[in-house]
């Protein structure tokens, strides 16, 4: 798996899975947000399915 997410999409990944998370834990929204995960797993990763099946790539080019 090549990475397709990069640096600043990677951190708001990580913050909204991180928040969406701790939102259900407080039960503030409902276990709709544990849909958190997904974001969170994606950023952690550095790889997103939907991103390398429409070709879409946020990483910095390398020179």
């Amino acid at each position: 798996m090549k990475q397709n997410v990069g640096g600043i999409d990677r951190i708001l990944r990580i913050v909204l899975g991180l928040v969406l998370i701790g939102l259900t834990l407080t039960d503030t929204i409902g276990v709709w947000g544990w849909l958190g995960v997904v974001p969170l797993a994606t950023g952690a990763m550095g790889w997103c399915p939907p991103y390398a099946i429409f070709g879409w790539n946020t990483c910095s080019t390398k020179k």
